[in-house]
């Protein structure tokens, strides 16, 4: 069945240097970025609208890059995370914030650009075209009816981890393939045993099996998922009134929030896709590694925006 598929890259965490960060980093064989994977997976999977989420700052720069290799294989719309949106006794406190404030904000400032189901993801993950396949398959059958029906790609631990450090995974809970709960944790594999460390210190570390399912905030909405947002953003700024520096307004807490309230329900869809990233600079030769030999087996082209990559 054919239905408008939008994928939402949340890419304003990038700041101005587009050259020295990870994000951008070219890992492909033909100096691609992560993220040109993640919109030439899309396309295959069906999706035909990509909205980049990006600071306003950077709108010349990204279309310079990024946006004119990808505009031409398909419909691609900008978003930039701003606190306009931000009520008038908030944006005093506000003022001298450096830092975004947090994925579900993100989502909000892409409402006026995102009117089909939608997929979400992180600028600089690679996540495999399985998941992007599963994500599409999702968004296809959707209704629109409440309780929402969410998804979550889902991956395995194993496929998630670097052996470079610790990194920032949700832990999924999960009953009858539904989600019950989310604990965001910094997840790493020490001496052949995964350790989970909740970041809510009031839990402690705990192990994780390879074959668990983590969350990669590869997440799949309808658009009424922005009335849930804009519902709780304000308390959250009441809530947060005196820490307005640093704290985030984050799309895991607003999902799990939908669910307790029985405002949605989430599915978890598993995949078996390999996740790369950057989240370590001794990553990178690796990353490289993995995608020179995907393209060595002839899942992506060697020049991805060639017209062989059409």
């Amino acid at each position: 069945m054919n239905k408008d598929l939008t994928l939402v890259i949340l890419a304003a965490g990038m700041g101005s240097r587009f050259g020295g960060l990870k994000q951008i980093t070219p890992l492909g064989p033909n100096e691609e970025f992560i993220i040109d994977y993640s919109v030439y997976d899309a396309i295959k999977a069906g999706f035909n609208k990509i909205v980049f989420l990006i600071k306003e700052e950077n709108y010349e720069l990204f279309k310079e890059t990024i946006g004119a290799r990808v505009e031409p294989h398909i419909n691609v719309e900008y978003c930039f995370q701003k606190n306009d949106n931000v009520p008038e006794k908030y944006q005093e406190l506000l003022k001298t914030r450096e830092k975004p404030l947090g994925t579900a904000h993100a989502i909000l400032c892409c409402k006026d650009k995102v009117h089909e189901p939608f997929m979400m993801i992180n600028a600089d993950d690679f996540y495999g075209r399985d998941a992007y396949i599963k994500g599409a398959e999702f968004l296809r059958n959707v209704s629109n009816e409440e309780p929402y029906p969410y998804g979550l790609v889902g991956y395995l631990v194993k496929n998630t981890i670097t052996e470079n450090g610790s990194v920032k995974r949700g832990v999924c809970y999960i009953e009858n393939s539904k989600l019950t709960k989310i604990v965001e944790s910094s997840v790493e594999d020490v001496n052949g045993t995964i350790i989970a460390t909740p970041l809510d210190t009031t839990i402690e570390p705990f192990e994780v099996s390879g074959e668990d399912t983590v969350s990669m905030n590869m997440l799949l909405f309808t658009p009424s998922i922005f009335s849930y947002i804009e519902k709780g953003f304000v308390p959250f700024l009441e809530k947060n009134k005196d820490n307005l520096e640093k704290c985030e307004y984050l799309i895991p807490d607003v999902l799990f929030d939908s669910i307790l309230n029985h405002y949605a329900t989430v599915e978890v869809i598993k995949t078996t896709a390999t996740w790369y990233g950057v989240t370590y600079k001794e990553d990178a030769d690796g990353v490289k590694e993995a995608l020179k030999r995907l393209v060595d087996e002839g899942e992506y082209p060697n020049n991805l925006w060639s017209n062989e990559g059409k």
